[in-house]
């Protein structure tokens, strides 16, 4: 086995069974020292046993690669591949009919991983595409992009197309709907990335009658395209930031914010992070009842995460989502079509 795919697949398969970022980036960095070396400096280090001696690399990352090297699988990864398996029960056939995933962050805001090592990790999974969607400037505690970076991302976004084609790397964002219900960042810039989701990150315990007004407001500007995990809640802890008893849904109209989602056609997103399961049951049969569009994404914050579709599509069956209804199973043109018709319509 490779070492350094050998790495990359220990911390892929850690962050799968939601492992923390921080607690894997040991293992990519490793990865990364190795990509860097000439292949003589590696030969002599690893026959010295001085590969402890780079900067990156660790003793546990040593053991992979001494015995990736030997011509085996690494104990660690052994012991991961063992125990992966299905991590939920149900949606298969769904999961089946996914092309990508329109929402995805890396580590320019609060992600673990490079653009690159997001995008890659994405096609060996099988993904036709997926959008990267770091967040918006105002989201400071994501340290979230500001234009120069936004527009930085942009032409890394466009050199990776040839390396990476025939899977396509799509451009966005996740925008901060503000307590008015204004889109945190500028309009020309909005117009420029191929998807727009948009989510309530503040003050998110805020009166119904308020928030109702504050997402209307959003979806009724034109320039979304998905409506990010709607009620903002946590199941359990995530990300580091919340207690192990989660957060609660806000309280908004749901009637009155699927209606607009239908009329301005904008998706609602289900999201399929295990502590988020965003919309919760009730209100995802209420979306699918009131005619709306879907996106199934994982709001993949590490490469590993890229695997967790299961979780949103075991729901998505459960609660009788119309396939053919979430945009994630359409090819990435009619993606593209329905972007470009829906922004037209309510320019």
């Amino acid at each position: 086995m490779d070492p350094v795919q050998a790495l990359r697949r220990t911390a892929f398969l850690l962050e799968r069974e939601q492992a923390s970022s921080f607690r894997v980036e040991a293992f990519r960095k490793a990865a990364a020292v190795l990509l860097a070396l000439e292949t003589h400096e590696f030969d002599t280090r690893l026959a010295a046993g001085t590969l402890t001696d780079l900067k990156g690399i660790g003793k546990s990352s040593a053991e992979i690669v001494v015995q990736a090297a030997q011509g085996r699988t690494p104990d660690r990864l052994a012991k991961l591949e063992d125990a992966a398996g299905p991590l939920v029960e149900g949606g298969e056939e769904l999961r089946a009919r996914l092309h990508g995933d329109l929402h995805t962050h890396t580590d320019a805001s609060d992600g673990g991983s490079p653009l690159a090592e997001m995008a890659f990790t994405a096609a060996e999974l099988g993904h036709e595409y997926i959008a990267v969607t770091d967040h918006s400037e105002g989201l400071k505690v994501a340290n979230g992009l500001d234009r120069g970076r936004r527009e930085a991302q942009l032409d890394q976004i466009a050199a990776l197309a040839a390396p990476l084609a025939p899977f396509r790397l799509l451009s966005g964002i996740e925008v901060d709907i503000g307590k008015d219900g204004t889109l945190d960042c500028p309009p020309d810039l909005l117009a420029r990335l191929d998807v727009v989701v948009a989510s309530v990150h503040s003050e998110l315990r805020m009166p119904g009658d308020a928030m109702t007004r504050r997402m209307l407001a959003a979806i009724r500007s034109g320039r979304m395209d998905v409506l990010g995990h709607c009620t903002g809640r946590m199941v359990k802890g995530g990300h580091g930031r919340v207690g192990d008893k989660g957060r609660p849904p806000s309280e908004f109209d749901a009637a009155a914010v699927f209606a607009a989602c239908v009329e301005f056609d904008v998706a609602v997103e289900i999201n399929a992070r295990p502590e988020r399961l965003d919309p919760p049951r009730a209100l995802l049969r209420q979306a699918v009842e009131a005619g709306c569009l879907f996106t199934l994404s994982t709001d993949a914050h590490a490469p590993g995460q890229l695997d967790w579709q299961p979780y949103g599509c075991a729901r998505a069956e459960e609660c009788e989502v119309p396939a053919d209804r979430i945009v994630t199973t359409w090819p990435v043109e009619r993606v593209q079509e329905w972007v470009t018709t829906r922004r037209a319509a309510h320019a």
